[in-house]
């Protein structure tokens, strides 16, 4: 259920871990904090009407785009282009925190496509 935090900004916990949107104010992007927990996994998805740009900023990711694994650390950031599977997986012991820049025509959170999920909301 999306919420507020304590400075009026959404948030939503998930069963993967929790974000925080940091920039909502623009047609064309939207800035999000993504904290994964230690051991668990986004849902394997793709979006029709963005892409995404991920900076690590705690954390070790491993991060797999059309089935290539990619690992990241505090410092990397990588693309996901629109329509492009992509999963970010917490295999370590502390959270890992991203800062997410989505940009395209569509932000919300209906435009996920679950490909694959731990939880059972894949499409």
């Amino acid at each position: 259920m999306t919420t507020t935090d304590d400075k009026g900004r959404e948030y939503d916990e998930r069963p993967w871990g929790s974000f925080t949107v940091l920039d909502d104010d623009m047609f064309d992007h939207k800035v999000k904090r993504i904290i994964v927990a230690p051991g668990k996994r986004l849902s394997y998805q793709k979006h029709a009407q963005r892409g995404e740009h991920w900076f690590v900023v705690n954390g070790h990711a491993t991060v797999i785009l059309d089935g290539v694994e990619h690992e990241l650390d505090p410092g990397d950031s990588i693309d996901i282009a629109l329509g492009q599977a992509h999963r970010c997986e917490n295999r370590g012991t502390t959270p890992v925190v991203l800062i997410e820049v989505q940009h395209g025509t569509y932000f919300g959170e209906d435009d996920i496509v679950r490909i694959e999920d731990d939880f059972g909301r894949a499409n």
